[in-house]
C-alpha cells in the first residue's frame, strides 16, 4: 500500500483533499499536514511515496519542503497543488525528477488522475523485472562469490578491526571496519511446494538483485547469504558527515517495507525482515547474527510480510556473547532439523525426523544413536528455552535417555516434544495478534478525537504500518480505516442523541477539527447531516 502526504495551510483545502482520497479507487495509506514543517515530522516517522502539497506555505514552502523530501525518500512522488502565478515557482520545481503539479482550479478529478499517473510511476520502479537480468553478470563473478565466502566466515565469530582492513581491501568491500554496522536479516517464506536447494538459492539472489536499487541512494551496503540460505544485509550510511542511527533505521524500515512489496509481487516471494535497533561494531557480528535469528521467529500473526525493528542487548553488556550457539547440534540432520523448527515447518521437520530414525534403528549402533538423540533433543531444548515453556515440557525426560525404556520410545517422545512446541508456536502467533488487536482496538475507542492514521497506531505497538493493516484485516475481517469509522460514527451519535454539544463540538470529540469534514463524514455514512439527524 503505497502512502500519500497532503500538505496545505489552508485546512478546508487539506481536509477536502483527504477526504476525496479516502474514497479512492486505488487504497491509499494517507496522511493529511497543514505545514511544511508538520509534514516533515510525518515523514521523519515513516515512508512517504506521494507529497501532494501547496507550493505556496508561510513558514517553509513547497520548494523547500521538496528538498528535504528529496534527501529523505529520494523514491518519493512531489505534486504541487499551484495558482496562476507561481510560474516561477513550478519552473524550479519540475526541473527535478518525479515531480508535477496542477492548478487548483482543475477540480478534484484532475488531481485523482495526476495521483494515479504518481501511482503507476511508482509501480514501474518497483516492480521491473528486468533489474535481475541487468545484474546476474555482475552476480556471478568471483569477486561477488569470494565476498559471500568470507561474510559467511565473519558470521561464525570476530576478527581484529586490522585484519578486516587489509581483507575488505583486497575483496573490495565497500563498507568501513571501523564504523559500526546495521544488520538486518531478511527470511524467506517459501511454500513447502516450492522448497527446493535450488529454489531458494534463486528466490535469496533475486531478492539481494531487487534491494540493490533500493539501497544504493542513502547507504553502502552488502549482502550475503547464509547457511539458511537467507539474506543478511550489513549497511553504513553513505558520505562523511555525522548520521544518526535513529533516523537510518526509520528510513530502512520504510524502504524494506518497499522492498517486501516488490519481492512479493515480482517473484511471489513472501519475506519478514528482522533490524536490529542500533548498530554494532563488526567484532559482534556473529552475536547479532544469532540474536536476530532467534528473534526473528518471535511473530505476531502469521509473520509473513513482517518487517520488524528488534532490541537486542547493548554491545557493553557482558552477557552479549556468542556463547556456545555453536553447539546446537553434532549432526547435520539435527542442524537441519533446527532449521525447520525455527521456521515453523512442521511437514519438513516430520519427513527429516522420521528419516533420521530410520536410518539409525533400534539398538544396531547404540553410541550414534546416544549422539543423534542428544542432539536432536538439544535443538527443541533451544527452542523450549526460547518459547520460555520449560514448565510445559519434562525437562529431565528430555535431556536424560535413562528415563526411557527403549530407543524408539526415546524417539517417540522427541517427536511429541516437537509436536508439542510446533502447537505453541502457532497458538501463540495468533494468540498475540489477538492481543494485539485487541490492545488497539481499546486504544481506538478511549481516543476517537486523537490522531487516528495507520502510521500512528502502527507506532503505538511497535509494527510497521503494512503488516498492521494486513494483519488487523485478518483478524478482524474487515479493514482498520472502517472499523474506526464505525466507532467514530457510533460515538458521533451516541453524542447528538444528548443535544447538549454543539455540531461542531461532537465532531471535534471524534477527529473532526473542521465541522465541514465531520458533516461530509457523517453524511457518507448514514446519508443524513448531523442536524438533520439529531432532529429526526
Amino acid at each position: 500500500m503505497y502512502r500519500l502526504l497532503i500538505v496545505d495551510d489552508e485546512t478546508v483545502i487539506a481536509d477536502g483533499l483527504f477526504d476525496v482520497f479516502s474514497r479512492f479507487e486505488v487504497e491509499l495509506d494517507l496522511s493529511k499536514a497543514y505545514s511544511g514543517f508538520e509534514a516533515l515530522e510525518i515523514m521523519k516517522r515513516s515512508r512517504v511515496d506521494i507529497v501532494l502539497t501547496d507550493i505556496r506555505m508561510p513558514g517553509m514552502d513547497g520548494l523547500l519542503l521538496m528538498e528535504q523530501i528529496s534527501r529523505e525518500w529520494p523514491h518519493c512522488k512531489i505534486i504541487f497543488l499551484t495558482g496562476y502565478n507561481d510560474f516561477d515557482y513550478v519552473y524550479k520545481a519540475i526541473q527535478k525528477p518525479g515531480v508535477n503539479y496542477i492548478l487548483k482550479t482543475e477540480g478534484y478529478r484532475k488531481v485523482k488522475d495526476i495521483v494515479k499517473e504518481a501511482i503507476e510511476q511508482l509501480d514501474n520502479d518497483l516492480f521491473m523485472r528486468d533489474l535481475v537480468e541487468q545484474s546476474q553478470e555482475r552476480l556471478n563473478t568471483l569477486e561477488t562469490l569470494l565476498q559471500g565466502e568470507y561474510l559467511r566466515y565473519l558470521i561464525k565469530g570476530s576478527r581484529e578491526v586490522e585484519e578486516l582492513h587489509t581483507d575488505f581491501e583486497k575483496l573490495n568491500i565497500p563498507l568501513d571496519p571501523a564504523k559500526p554496522i546495521i544488520v538486518i536479516l531478511g527470511v524467506l517464506n517459501i511454500s513447502a511446494e516450492k522448497e527446493s536447494y535450488v529454489n531458494r538459492q534463486e528466490a535469496a539472489l533475486a531478492v539481494r538483485l531487487l534491494a540493490e536499487p533500493f539501497l544504493k541512494d542513502k547507504v553502502k551496503h552488502i549482502s550475503v547469504l547464509d547457511r539458511y540460505h537467507d539474506v543478511l544485509w550489513l549497511i553504513q550510511p553513505s558520505g562523511d558527515a555525522e548520521y544518526q542511527v535513529d533516523a537510518a533505521i526509520r528510513y530502512l524500515e520504510g524502504i524494506f517495507e518497499l522492498i517486501e512489496q516488490a519481492c512479493t509481487d515480482s517473484f511471489d516471494v513472501p519475506l519478514s525482515f528482522t533490524l536490529a535497533n542500533h548498530s554494532i561494531p563488526w567484532n559482534y557480528l556473529a552475536t547479532a547474527y544469532e540474536k536476530l535469528r532467534q528473534l526473528q521467529s518471535v511473530k505476531v500473526g502469521d509473520g509473513t510480510h513482517m518487517v520488524q525493528t528488534v532490541v537486542i542487548k547493548d554491545t557493553a553488556d557482558s552477557s552479549y556473547s556468542l556463547g556456545t550457539m555453536s553447539q546446537r547440534s553434532s549432526l547435520e540432520q539435527a542442524d537441519l532439523l533446527a532449521i525447520h523448527l525455527e521456521s515453523g515447518r512442521r511437514g519438513e521437520f516430520t519427513e527429516v525426523f522420521d528419516e533420521i530414525v530410520d536410518v539409525i534403528g533400534d539398538e544396531s549402533a547404540p553410541p550414534l544413536a546416544m549422539e543423534c538423540y542428544y542432539s536432536i533433543a538439544l535443538v527443541l531444548l533451544s527452542q523450549i528455552n526460547r518459547l520460555k515453556i520449560t514448565d510445559k515440557v519434562n525437562i529431565k525426560r528430555l535431556m536424560s535417555f535413562d528415563e526411557h525404556l527403549s530407543w524408539s520410545e526415546g524417539y517417540a517422545y522427541l517427536k511429541q516434544t516437537a509436536e508439542l512446541l510446533f502447537t505453541h508456536r502457532t497458538t501463540g502467533e495468533k494468540n498475540r495478534a489477538s492481543q494485539a488487536v485487541a490492545q488497539l482496538c481499546t486504544f481506538i475507542e478511549e481516543h476517537l478525537n486523537e490522531d487516528l492514521s495507520l502510521v500512528h497506531l502502527a507506532e503505538l505497538i511497535h509494527f510497521n504500518p503494512s503488516y498492521l493493516s494486513r494483519m488487523f484485516k485478518q483478524e478482524c475481517g474487515f479493514n482498520l480505516s472502517e472499523y474506526i469509522e464505525e466507532r467514530r460514527l457510533r460515538k458521533a451519535k451516541e453524542l447528538l442523541r444528548t443535544h447538549e454539544l454543539k455540531i461542531a463540538e461532537v465532531g471535534a470529540k471524534v477527529g473532526y477539527d473542521s465541522p465541514h469534514s465531520f458533516t461530509r463524514f457523517f453524511k457518507k455514512m448514514t446519508r443524513l447531516t448531523p442536524q438533520e439527524y439529531r432532529d429526526g
